[in-house]
């Protein structure tokens, strides 16, 4: 790893403070938004591909970044500042890995990187070092010698109207680009979620994956094409049946939540925790992104809610603006589970729904303020009762980064008051540092070897009948009841 060339430099010792600029020294004679090439990431790999497909179906020039790795993180430690959470290494270093990538092997100039690349990322404030992502960003490319790249960031909690509000865009923030983004993400989850029900019980090892990689080809040749997403997930559903499945095998279920990045990460960010799990036998429960959206709506009902009930001196009596933004909410709402509900029933993914976020406050209320909302807020709180209560896994996993300030307080902090009022849970809050795989690979398994013996113990209960119907191995065969895992949730619905 190549470190800053002022490593080791001591001589900035006893002279003066110098002030932050992040205006480069010179003026850059950057290309035009038509010729320039967009780059982001950070979600997980289908999502990504399937949000480059989506971006350039409107003609945005969008290349989505490799998966970020150790050496990403490595980089980010060499050219961030110290002390920041591995979720800002590994994403700061990976857009600096890449850049270099283009510079080193790709042979394009430094100047000529500048000048036509721009990166997409989520802004506004935070409970932690969020806020400061663009900062980060800057500091290190300029560190890293791309001083003046651009960067051009969305408010997370704004919605899809925000680009009103933005002055001299780089990228054009209009609704349909929010609208194609949410689809692309919402396919993504969907997609996801089947393949982490289908893997563990996969008769010949890899083909669910293959199978994945065929609907991602399908799916994402639809944005480009401008046909029909729908469609494009009916033929998803075919490729899908065609892998063989033995889903009577007794393996525990496993909820993954907590911080959103370190959750959502398919690779070295999380030490690959979800491959882990599979190869450990378990069946993986990840979050998708839509819980994240949900919230971030729900937050917003409760905000406008507060400022109506809000009492002012001299105020209006009726304030339209309010009821516009509560008429965009319910729309906003309504559209997403619409969307949500005609892409699960075309791949066929019938047993799960959009999250109810008055369900889940309810439930988190008693232990957790719900006007704080840094992080997760009280979701995180709310899936460990729920898991519980609906017996919807037999261990749940809290990963977060280390040192993360809204998720280890509540982790470590109100978990420990909802497990000592729910002792049956089986709860690990975890963290990872982009470093010591060994000591977390040994807490999970330890975790996850009292999941086992719950899992067994649930099967060996189960009265199986002597005729087994095919259907249990077909995934679209996706029944509902009071069981945890699958294949004992496969043997109750065969005695109705």
């Amino acid at each position: 790893m190549k470190t800053t060339d002022n490593n080791g430099d001591l001589t900035f010792l006893n002279q003066a403070p110098s002030q932050w600029k992040e205006a480069p020294d010179t003026p850059i004679d950057y290309a035009p938004k038509e010729e320039t090439i967009f780059l982001s990431g950070g979600l997980t790999l289908l999502q990504d591909k399937l949000i480059e497909a989506a971006l350039n179906s409107l003609d945005i020039r969008f290349i989505s970044l490799p998966n970020p790795d150790f050496k990403s993180f490595q980089t980010g430690k060499a050219f961030g500042n110290r002390g920041q959470c591995n979720p800002t290494y590994f994403t700061v270093g990976n857009l600096v890995k890449y850049l270099q990538h283009l510079r080193d092997e790709k042979r394009l100039s430094t100047e000529e990187i500048v000048r036509k690349y721009a990166y997409i990322t989520a802004g506004g404030c935070g409970p932690c070092r969020f806020g400061m992502y663009i900062t980060e960003y800057k500091k290190a490319l300029r560190d890293a010698g791309f001083a003046g790249f651009r960067l051009t960031s969305f408010d997370h909690e704004k919605g899809i109207f925000q680009g009103e509000e933005i002055e001299e865009q780089l990228l054009d923030y209009t609704p349909k680009f929010f609208i194609t983004l949410i689809k692309a993400v919402i396919i993504g989850d969907i997609i996801n979620m089947l393949g982490y029900k289908m893997r563990p019980y996969e008769v010949e090892k890899g083909s669910t994956d293959e199978a994945l990689e065929k609907c991602k080809e399908i799916v994402s040749k639809a944005f480009l094409n401008h046909s029909s997403l729908i469609k494009a997930l009916w033929q998803c559903r075919k490729i899908l049946e065609t892998v063989k499945l033995n889903r009577l095998q007794p393996k525990p279920k496993v909820m993954v939540m907590g911080e959103f990045w370190a959750a959502m990460t398919e690779g070295d960010g999380n030490y690959n925790l979800y491959r882990f799990l599979e190869a450990e036998g378990a069946e993986c429960i990840p979050q998708p992104i839509l819980n994240r959206l949900m919230l971030s709506i729900w937050e917003a009902e409760q905000g406008l809610y507060k400022k109506e009930t809000l009492a002012v001196n001299h105020g209006k009596t009726v304030d339209f603006s309010h009821l516009k933004s509560r008429l965009l909410i319910k729309v906003g709402k309504a559209a997403v589970k619409t969307h949500f509900s005609l892409y699960a029933k075309a791949i066929g993914l019938h047993d799960y729904e959009v999250p109810n976020m008055e369900k889940l406050a309810a439930l988190a209320k008693k232990y957790y303020t719900l006007e704080c909302s840094g992080g997760e807020g009280h979701l995180e709180v709310a899936h460990l009762i729920e898991a519980v209560k609906h017996n919807l896994a037999h261990l749940v996993i809290s990963v977060k980064p280390f040192g993360c300030m809204p998720s280890s307080a509540v982790s470590d902090g109100v978990q420990s008051l909802v497990t000592a009022r729910y002792p049956q849970a089986n709860f690990l809050s975890i963290e990872t540092s982009g470093e010591g795989a060994a000591n977390f690979y040994s807490r999970v398994q330890m975790a996850l070897f009292k999941a086992k013996q719950a899992a067994s113990e649930e099967w060996e209960e189960m009265k199986r009948p002597k005729h087994i119907p095919e259907k249990v191995n077909n995934y679209l065969y996706q029944p509902r009841n009071d069981k945890i895992g699958s294949a004992a949730r496969l043997i109750e619905s065969l005695k109705h």
